[in-house]
């Protein structure tokens, strides 16, 4: 009987585990697929190749769309963190720290981005910088502060979400002690509170970073005129070839992102903060 019972729960971690491996193999498929494509030497894609090249990846410096857009979409991901975390870290410690009437409330306006779709908040952004621009002649939409505005909106849910959840881990008598030997509340947060919850800091850069690098629909309708991020030109180019390129440019930013998350991973820890 017992041995019966040990051969059942060995067949079930069997299972449970060849489970978990066919669902990674499952997500990883089409990253795999598209790494695939771009060492195609042939122009239209075919099955089999006609063989490999690296020829898309070098050709990709000479098309300065997506240099260009590359470096545009770097620059606001970064600007959109850096604003971002400004605002979500004083938010969350009101959130965390804070007990007020409407905090359940506070906290839901601040996570609504991730409940509307982008194509939504694009629009509606869109329409309101035009508004502005009538009523007071701020050129906002088209504009670099307008953009990068509108990408901080997508960064703050993530940023408040990594943050509240290592605040709430962190003990408050810590801070408490502190400030019982005199600090000032600026100094607890700069002195205590930062220190502390750093890992958490760190994972709100990297996922604000690559929600805002990757944004294809606020982009769309908030981006200057002759201006264009990565993701942008991406889709036109699609518009007229569907040759190995975009297969390589995936790939670079699949490898960018991996990268980052290797490198959280290695320094604090994802498990600890997500």
């Amino acid at each position: 009987m017992v041995r019966g019972t040990q051969l059942h729960e060995r067949l079930g971690r069997l299972a449970y585990g060849a489970a978990v491996w066919a669902g990674f193999g499952f997500l990883l498929l089409p990253i795999l697929l598209v790494l695939w494509l771009s060492f195609f030497s042939n122009e239209i894609l075919s099955l089999p190749p006609d063989g490999y090249s690296l020829r898309w990846y070098t050709s990709l410096v000479a098309k300065r769309e997506f240099v260009d857009g590359f470096g545009l979409s770097l620059e606001v991901a970064v600007l959109a963190t850096a604003v971002g975390l400004a605002v979500s870290l004083p938010a969350s410690l009101v959130l965390v720290r804070g007990r007020f009437p409407g905090r359940e409330a506070l906290l839901n306006f601040l996570m609504a981005p991730l409940i509307v779709p982008a194509i939504v908040i694009g629009a509606a952004l869109y329409i309101f910088f035009i508004q502005i621009e009538i009523a007071t002649d701020v050129p906002l939409s088209g504009s670099a502060p307008g953009l990068v505005g509108a990408h901080v909106l997508l960064t703050i849910p993530w940023c408040i979400r990594l943050l509240t959840a290592n605040l709430v881990g962190l003990d408050p008598a810590i801070e408490e002690a502190a400030a019982s030997l005199g600090a000032r509340a600026w100094v607890v947060i700069l002195r205590v509170t930062l220190p502390l919850i750093w890992p958490g800091l760190i994972a709100a850069a990297l996922f604000a970073f690559v929600v805002s690098f990757g944004n294809l629909e606020i982009s769309l309708f908030l981006v200057a005129p002759g201006e264009t991020t990565l993701p942008i030109a991406i889709l036109q180019y699609l518009e007229w070839k569907a040759d190995p390129t975009i297969a390589a440019v995936s790939t670079l930013q699949v490898l960018l992102i991996g990268a980052g998350l290797v490198a959280t991973d290695r320094i604090v820890g994802l498990a600890r903060v997500i």
